[in-house]
């Protein structure tokens, strides 16, 4: 009954003492960081870039290109690669340590038990001690301590979310530089084999009359060139393959099978507006939230400059068979408290205070960073979306005039009016034409994929979106 009544007493002043403690500063509003992160940004109502649409992002592009084999590639990655899986464990770290910072808000409980025996049998000393101890955070101490880790958590947690985000991205993106290896092989085995015709055309006309030895030897040369060509084409789509298969996790063999054409371009995508995107990018959100775990823990170092006062207490039962007790108000009950103030520490304290606010300006600083450079990564990405765009349709016109050429000259120079080094001359435009169009159409795509990945839009419905707070 005595051990209810001081347990009751304990938990009413702790609880009093916790209701009359100071309550907590907030940390910076979105708007209010914005203000001061960002005093020199003036951000439009709209992209300067063209391109888009002004309606809200949508989540899912991963569906755009409707590729069932890159989803299915994507979703392996998302279960075996080993950077994202190192980024979930930062996320299960993360809440950790908020159960850490808000377990030391609660009392501590402790008990001890001690038996011993004497020679000849029969009983020792027996004893139980319970204690219990709160510390009291008059001053916001603990409770800053708590609120910075859970901002940290949801920074790291927002992390994570990018972190998905950027895997996705690049999955899609290694995907269509594989397949524009097996493209680019393509065409130089084709060049190579047009290049061995004309070898074999010039070697008829030598034996014939109408041809000479140069001719035969520039016909080699070339069919050299392209042979080196394509052995260094064969290489880069083995690099291509193994850099996918890393990704996805698997050992890097260059074995895995791609698609033998690049996707169609999805529909133009739905863009917003420039002020919603510090809202939407988990990147953003990450910075921010470190911006209120420094402001946080400003408040937890300064609040360790003022006193600490604890309650405690604790009861115990001592029983002996061989030594007689004096008290013998059995079992004890005690209740009381400490304070414990700062007054010399050689300035450590107060340094703890200046190193804070030093990070705190830091995190700021991050998050203007980041914001700025959201916002270029979105411009540059609806730039150069419109530019490949453009370069598509000239390098395609290009193409169909390089065809042509190739036909002209090839019939001149069989009848004689041209030499094969105009041949092997227009072959080359040709072959550059090509492989600069299909250079172009892969990154046409993976600008896409930057341009989603900088609006922050999710690439499926698996996991929520990241909010700020």
């Amino acid at each position: 009954m005595r051990a209810r009544l001081v347990l009751q007493k304990f938990l009413a002043v702790a609880a009093a003492a916790a209701l009359a403690g100071c309550a907590l500063k907030p940390a910076p509003t979105t708007d209010e960081l914005r203000r001061d992160a960002l005093p020199h940004t003036n951000i439009p109502p709209a992209w300067k870039a063209t391109g888009g649409a002004a309606a809200p992002v949508a989540d899912r592009w991963l569906a755009t290109f409707d590729d069932p084999v890159l989803s299915e590639l994507v979703a392996e990655a998302l279960m075996y690669n080993a950077d994202l899986q190192a980024a979930a464990a930062r996320v299960e770290q993360a809440s950790g340590y908020v159960a850490v910072a808000s377990g030391s808000i609660y009392p501590s409980v402790g008990l001890a038990a001690t038996q011993s025996g004497k020679s000849g049998g029969g009983g020792g000393l027996n004893a139980v001690f319970l204690n219990a101890s709160l510390e009291l955070d008059v001053w916001g101490r603990l409770r800053y301590g708590e609120a910075a880790a859970e901002s940290q958590s949801a920074a790291v947690q927002a992390d994570y979310a990018y972190a998905r985000q950027s895997l996705a991205a690049m999955v899609a993106k290694s995907w269509f530089v594989a397949i524009e290896a097996g493209l680019q092989r393509a065409i130089v085995i084709d060049s190579l084999h047009s290049s061995e015709s004309l070898t074999s055309l010039a070697q008829d006309r030598l034996r014939i009359g109408n041809g000479n030895e140069q001719a035969v030897a520039e016909a080699r040369a070339n069919v050299g060139s392209y042979r080196d060509m394509l052995r260094q084409v064969e290489l880069a789509r083995e690099q291509a393959l193994r850099a996918l298969e890393l990704l996805l996790g698997r050992y890097p063999a260059a074995e895995i099978a791609v698609a033998q054409q690049l996707a169609p371009m999805p529909p133009a995508v739905a863009v917003g507006v420039p002020s919603e995107l510090l809202e939407r990018r988990p990147d953003v959100i990450a910075a921010e939230r470190r911006v209120a775990a420094a402001f946080n823990r400003i408040g937890e170092a300064k609040a360790a400059l003022l006193p600490r006062i604890s309650l405690t207490a604790g009861g115990s039962y001592i029983s002996s068979d061989v030594f007689v007790l004096q008290n013998k108000s059995n079992p004890a009950f005690s209740f009381g408290a400490n304070l414990l103030a700062p007054i010399y520490q050689g300035g450590v304290l107060r340094a703890q205070v200046e190193i804070r606010t030093a990070e705190q300006k830091e995190a700021v600083a991050v998050y203007a960073r980041t914001a700025q450079r959201s916002f270029a990564e979105v411009e540059n990405a609806l730039a150069g979306e419109n530019a490949l765009r453009d370069r598509d349709a000239i390098l395609g016109a290009n193409i169909i005039d390089n065809t042509r050429a190739l036909e002209l000259v090839q019939i001149q120079y069989r009848v004689g009016s041209v030499d094969l080094r105009a041949v092997g001359q227009s072959q080359l435009a040709l072959y550059t034409a090509r492989m600069s169009l299909l250079r172009v159409q892969t990154e046409r795509r993976a600008q896409r994929v930057n341009l989603y990945l900088a609006l922050g839009g999710g690439f499926d419905p698996a996991m929520a979106p990241v909010a700020a707070k």
